[in-house]
C-alpha cells in the first residue's frame, strides 16, 4: 500500500476508508467502553490507596488516568448513541425514502416552517455522520489535552522541587532563581491556557504572535503536542468542531456537578463522618473490606465482633509516619533517602541489607520498631495497652505493623479502641509542625465463644434435661 499522501491512489484509499470508517468506530467504541468501565474501579482504588499510604505523586498519576477514562467513556457513549441513531435513520430511509411533506397534509404555515427547519432527511443523516466522526476524534483529542495539562503540572513540580537540592547556595540566590524560573513559568502557563480557551487568538495578530511564539514553542514540547497537533488544528478548522470545543468543557463541568449531588436524609447521620465511639467505618474492619478494596485508613481490626480473648491490630505505614520516626530518632535517618521509584529487581536484591557489609541490618530494624512502639499509644476504653508491633506486609498496599492485644479481662459488650500518636498539623504541607492527637477510633464488641454465660435457649434445654432425669 502506497503511503505517499500526494498520490491519487492514496487519496482514493482515504476516501474509501472515510465511507467505511463507521464500522471500525463502532467496534473500537464497543471494546473501549467495556474496557474503560472495567478499569474505572481499579483506578479509583489505586488513586485512593496511593493517597492513604502517602505516595501522592503516584496517586496523581492514577487520578489523571482515571480522569482520562471518564472523559473517554462519556464521549464514546455519546458517539455510540449517535452512531446507532445514524444507522436507524439509514434503515428508515431505505424503507420510507425522504420526508414527503405533501403526504403529511399539514397547513401551508406548518409545511413551510418544517421544510425550512427540518429540511431533507438526507441532510439529517449527513449531520449525524458529521457529529459522530467529530465526537469520535474529539474523544482522543480530549485525552491528549488532559495528558498535556498533567505534563505541564509535573514540569512545574519538578522545577520547584529542584530548589530543595540547592541548600549549599545562599538564600538570596535561591530566591533569585525562583523569581527567574517559577514566576515566568507560571505566567507563561496562564498565557498558553488563555490562548487554548480562545482557540489560538494570540496566533492571529502579528505583534502578539511574535511575542507568543517562543512560549508556544516551549510548551508545545512540554505538552507533547507533536503527537496530536494535526488532529487539533484539523478539528478547529471545522465549524462544528469549533462549536463543540466550546460546549464540551461546560458539559464536563455539568456532569461532574450532577454526579457529585447526593440526597441527605438526616441532619446528624452521614456516611462521610469519621469513625468514632458513635459511628463505625467498614475500612477499619478486615472482614467488611472486599478483596478489591483491601487498603485501609490508619488501622484495622479483624471484625466488629471479637470472639477470641486476643485482638489482632494492624497499623498502616505511610511516608508521613516514617518522617515522624526520623524526627523522634535521628539515628535512624539514612544519609541517602532511597524512598521513591525503584526497580523491583533492585529492591528484591538489596532489601534488608546494609550497603557496606551486605549483612542484614537487624539492629536498625529493631531500633525502628522500638521507636514505633514508643510514639504510638493504644487504649481500649480508658485502659492503656503496651504495644509490641512487628512488620506486616500481606500485600503491596498493606504494608505496616501488626500486634496482638490480650483482652480476656475485658467485660462483654461494646468497647472503644483508640490509637494516639504524632501527625502533621497540615498533611498537605510536609513542613508543618507535628501535633499529638487521636489518629483513629474503632468501636468493637467483645463476646468470647467460651463465655460462661448461658443464653436463654441453652438454659431452657438444660432445665428440661434436669427435670426429665429427676422424674426418672
Amino acid at each position: 500500500m502506497s503511503t505517499n499522501y500526494r498520490s491519487v491512489n492514496f487519496k482514493k484509499l482515504l476516501d474509501k476508508l472515510q465511507q467505511e470508517s463507521w464500522q471500525l468506530e463502532l467496534i473500537i467504541s464497543g471494546f473501549a467502553i467495556y474496557g474503560l468501565f472495567a478499569a474505572n474501579e481499579p483506578l479509583e482504588l489505586k488513586a485512593s490507596a496511593s493517597v492513604i499510604t502517602g505516595a501522592s505523586e503516584i496517586g496523581q498519576f492514577w487520578t489523571v488516568l482515571l480522569i482520562c477514562c471518564q472523559i473517554f467513556t462519556f464521549n464514546l457513549i455519546v458517539h455510540v448513541f449517535l452512531r446507532g441513531l445514524w444507522i436507524g435513520a439509514i434503515g428508515l430511509r431505505y424503507v420510507s425514502g425522504d420526508i414527503n411533506y405533501s403526504t403529511l397534509n399539514y397547513s401551508e404555515k406548518f409545511t413551510s416552517y418544517l421544510k425550512r427547519k427540518v429540511g431533507s432527511f438526507d441532510k439529517y443523516i449527513a449531520n449525524l455522520e458529521t457529529y459522530c466522526s467529530i465526537i469520535f476524534a474529539a474523544s482522543f483529542l480530549m485525552i491528549f489535552y488532559v495528558i498535556g495539562f498533567f505534563t505541564v503540572t509535573v514540569s512545574f513540580v519538578l522545577i520547584t522541587k529542584s530548589f530543595e537540592f540547592l541548600t549549599f547556595l545562599p538564600k538570596w540566590v535561591i530566591r533569585t532563581l525562583i523569581i527567574a524560573l517559577v514566576i515566568p513559568f507560571t505566567l507563561s502557563s496562564l498565557v498558553v491556557f488563555i490562548d487554548f480557551l480562545g482557540q489560538g487568538f494570540l496566533k492571529k495578530k502579528k505583534w502578539t504572535s511574535t511575542i507568543y511564539f517562543p512560549i508556544y514553542w516551549v510548551f508545545s514540547k512540554l505538552t507533547l503536542s507533536f503527537l496530536y497537533r494535526p488532529l487539533a488544528y484539523n478539528f478547529l478548522d471545522n465549524k462544528f468542531g469549533k462549536r463543540l470545543s466550546f460546549v464540551l468543557f461546560p458539559i464536563y463541568l455539568i456532569i461532574v456537578t450532577i454526579t457529585s449531588l447526593e440526597y441527605k436524609n438526616s441532619n446528624y447521620l452521614s456516611t462521610r463522618n469519621d469513625s468514632s465511639e458513635y459511628q463505625i467505618l467498614s475500612e477499619h474492619y478486615d472482614d467488611l473490606s472486599t478483596k478489591e478494596s483491601s487498603f485501609i485508613n490508619v488501622a484495622s481490626v479483624p471484625s466488629k465482633l471479637i470472639k477470641t480473648n486476643y485482638l489482632p491490630l494492624f497499623l498502616l505505614h505511610n511516608k508521613e509516619m516514617e518522617d515522624i520516626i526520623y524526627n523522634k530518632n535521628n539515628t535512624l535517618k539514612p544519609k541517602k533517602d532511597k524512598r521513591g521509584f525503584q526497580s523491583s529487581f533492585t529492591i528484591e536484591f538489596k532489601s534488608g541489607y546494609n550497603d557496606a557489609t551486605g549483612i542484614k541490618d537487624s539492629l536498625n530494624l529493631k531500633e525502628y520498631l522500638k521507636t514505633v512502639n514508643e510514639i504510638y499509644t493504644i487504649k481500649i476504653d480508658s485502659n492503656q495497652y503496651q504495644s509490641d508491633f512487628i512488620i506486616s506486609s500481606n500485600t503491596k498496599e498493606r504494608l505496616g505493623f501488626e500486634t496482638y492485644l490480650n483482652i480476656k479481662k475485658l467485660d462483654e459488650g461494646k468497647h472503644i479502641l483508640t490509637i494516639t500518636g504524632p501527625t502533621k498539623e497540615n498533611p498537605m504541607n510536609p513542613k508543618s509542625k507535628t501535633v499529638e492527637k487521636v489518629l483513629v477510633t474503632i468501636p468493637f464488641w467483645y463476646f468470647p465463644e467460651n463465655s460462661t454465660t448461658l443464653n436463654v435457649q441453652n438454659t431452657g434445654i438444660l432445665l428440661d434435661t434436669l427435670t426429665t432425669n429427676q422424674y426418672k
